[in-house]
């Protein structure tokens, strides 16, 4: 087995990703999505659509069972009550 070759196939595979820096920032996002909620399944799910994108690019997805606000106009928690 050429050792040398096999390295150089792991530097090439890394350096095409974005370098050690997105490596790191891939394995902080895995370790996020495997600690935090939803199946094995769903997890598995995320992971593989956070590899798509090198870095930590890919865009986070909602948790199971949470949801995001509607777009919209936002209340001025400091305005006097207009009622």
């Amino acid at each position: 087995m050429d050792f040398g070759k096999l390295a150089k196939q792991a530097q090439k595979a890394i350096d095409k990703r974005g370098g050690t820096d997105a490596l790191k920032k891939d394995l902080g996002e895995l370790k996020d999505i495997a600690t935090g909620p939803g199946s094995a399944q769903e997890k598995a799910k995320r992971a593989a659509d956070a590899l798509k994108q090198p870095g930590g690019n890919a865009p986070a997805p909602e948790a199971p069972g949470t949801s995001r606000p509607a777009d919209g106009p936002v209340a001025d928690p400091n305005a006097p009550d207009q009622r």
